[in-house]
């Protein structure tokens, strides 16, 4: 096996990638405090060409710096808004059509192994909602949403990080719904 130099890959410039078909999926981020945690999710939201990235409550915009160092010019290619709260974000895209998940551990979450997009048609699309690297989803925003999801874990933690947890969601989509 010999590695791609990165001219073989064949990547969408930023315009190309603005045109094309986008995963139907709203990433919801309620509250991050890490601006390479935006980084992050922006670079995997690119990755799996998700729709767009919401912003909400304390969660940084760009352009930032930090933000930057991470997402390696995924704040550029991702559609993305600020929202105040992360509940005005989930009315508003429920308002829209898009079947809202909260990603987090409640009672009578869906694991994520089990999750089959097939069975739902939303209008429009779907949402994930991410929350703070403490807090986790705030209990409000947990009650407006449609479904929760959960990963599940096998070691001593009980949580993961916020923008590995935002991969996993995202592959897990674009595995159903693109691949």
């Amino acid at each position: 096996m010999r590695k791609l130099k990165t001219i073989e890959m064949t990547r969408l410039s930023i315009e190309a990638f603005k045109a094309a078909q986008k995963l139907p999926l709203v990433v919801v981020l309620d509250n991050v405090r890490s601006l390479y945690n935006v980084g992050s999710v922006f670079r995997s939201g690119d990755a799996f060409r998700i729709e767009a990235l919401y912003l909400c409550g304390i969660t940084a915009t760009p352009p930032h710096a930090e933000i930057h160092k991470t997402a390696l010019g995924g704040e550029d290619s991702v559609a993305w808004q600020y929202f105040s709260s992360a509940e005005t974000a989930v009315e508003t895209l429920q308002r829209n059509g898009y079947f809202v998940y909260a990603v987090e551990q409640v009672e009578g979450s869906c694991k994520l192994q089990k999750l089959n997009l097939h069975t739902e048609t939303p209008a429009k699309g779907y949402a994930v909602v991410l929350g703070n690297e403490v807090k986790g989803v705030q209990q409000s925003v947990v009650d407006l949403c449609d479904g929760c999801l959960e990963i599940p874990q096998l070691g001593t933690k009980h949580s993961l990080n916020v923008s590995t947890t935002a991969g996993i969601v995202m592959w897990e989509f674009a595995r159903q719904l693109l691949l």
